[in-house]
């Protein structure tokens, strides 16, 4: 199974052999210009699809991250039992 990296760089490597072949005519096909004008400047607008893309994932995972109450609760605890320790070996807190 590969990993996500290796399916990313293998589809963007398909993509960008496939779109150089057509822009810089390696294939002996011909295509209407209108094609090219469409085709020329396409990866900047998947760059741009991307960063929107992941800005939609980072805004999703943020509104919807989970609280974990018992993991805090836990946390405080510990804190105040290293406080407690701490205070009992001489060292003076503010």
């Amino acid at each position: 199974m590969a990993t996500k990296l290796v399916q990313w760089l293998t589809g963007l490597s398909l993509f960008f052999s496939v779109w150089a072949s057509i822009v810089f005519d390696l294939v002996p096909v011909s295509f209407d210009q209108r094609i090219y004008q469409v085709v020329l400047p396409l990866p900047i607008y998947l760059v741009i699809a991307f960063g929107c893309y992941a800005l939609a994932v980072v805004g999703y995972r943020t509104a919807t991250f989970n609280d974990c109450v018992e993991a805090a609760e836990e946390l405080k605890e510990e804190i105040m039992q290293a406080k407690a320790d701490l205070k009992k070996k001489g060292l003076k807190m503010s």
